[in-house]
C-alpha cells in the first residue's frame, strides 16, 4: 500500500473507458480555466451545474461542522473527478472545493454529463466504481475516527498524504504544501495536538520539518505507528 514516492490518484478517471464519441462530445462543450491557489470551484449548500475534472494541481474538498470548524473530507489530485454526487442526486453540494496550489481545471455542464451518462455505459460503470470506493473510504475513516488515538491517525494521514500527492524530486518531501490547521482538519483533531505531534514525530526522527514541508524520513516507523503492519 505504502512505499514508493509516486504519487496516485485516489480514482481512476471515470472516462479512461469512454466511447471515441463521448469524448469528443465533452471536448467539445467543456470550459476549462486556471485557478489561483486559494480559489474556490465551488461552495457547500450551493446546488450543482456540472461536473468538475482537475486536469493539473491539487484541491481540498471540506465540510463545516456545526461549530463552523472545517474538515477536509478528501485530498483531490490531477485525474479526479468532482462534484458528482450532487450532481447524480440533483443535491445541494455537501462541501467545498478549493484549490491548494495553482490549478487547471475543466467544467463539464450538467446536461451534457447526463447525457454521457445515458449514452455510455462505461463512464455509467466507472462512475459507480467510484462511488463504491468512496463509500468504503468514508466508512474506514469513520471508524478510525471513533476508535484511532490522534497519533496513529497522523501517522497514517501523513502515509495517506504520500501516497496521493506523491514527494519531490529529493523522494522524501511530501509534493504539497498543507498548514498545520489543514493537517489537524484532516486527522479530526485540534490544531494545537498536530502541532505537538508533529513535533514529537521530529523529534523522534520519523519526519523532519521545513515551514510548510513536511519529509518522511523513516517510513517504517510511521506505518508501526500508524497500526498498518498487518493491512
Amino acid at each position: 500500500m505504502y512505499g514508493n514516492c509516486f504519487a496516485q490518484s485516489s480514482y481512476t478517471s471515470i472516462f479512461s473507458k469512454a466511447k471515441p464519441e463521448t469524448v469528443a462530445e465533452i471536448n467539445k462543450h467543456k470550459i476549462c480555466n486556471f485557478y489561483r491557489k486559494g480559489q474556490m470551484l465551488f461552495t457547500e449548500g450551493a446546488f450543482p451545474f456540472g461536473l468538475y475534472y482537475i486536469k493539473t494541481g491539487k484541491v481540498k474538498l471540506s465540510h463545516l461542522g456545526q461549530d463552523g470548524k472545517e474538515q477536509i473530507i478528501r485530498l483531490i489530485n490531477a485525474g479526479d473527478v468532482i462534484g458528482y454526487r450532487a450532481l447524480i442526486s440533483n443535491d445541494r453540494y455537501n462541501g467545498s472545493a478549493v484549490t491548494l496550489e495553482d490549478a487547471n481545471v475543466c467544467f463539464i455542464p450538467k446536461e451534457v454529463f447526463l447525457h454521457v451518462l445515458q449514452t455510455d455505459a462505461s463512464v455509467g460503470f466507472e462512475l459507480m466504481k467510484l462511488l463504491s470506493v468512496e463509500l468504503k473510504t468514508a466508512e474506514i475513516r469513520l471508524t478510525y475516527l471513533a476508535q484511532k488515538p490522534v497519533r496513529e491517525r497522523l501517522a497514517e494521514t501523513l502515509l495517506f498524504i504520500k501516497q496521493t500527492y506523491g514527494c519531490e524530486q529529493d523522494a522524501v518531501t511530501l509534493d504539497v504544501r498543507l498548514s498545520r490547521e489543514e493537517i489537524a482538519n484532516l486527522v479530526g483533531t485540534a490544531t494545537e495536538s498536530i502541532i505537538r505531534l508533529l513535533s514529537e514525530f521530529n523529534k523522534d526522527g520519523m519526519i523532519a520539518l521545513d515551514g510548510k514541508k513536511i519529509k518522511i524520513v523513516n517510513e517504517e516507523e510511521l506505518i508501526k505507528i500508524a497500526n498498518l503492519e498487518n493491512v
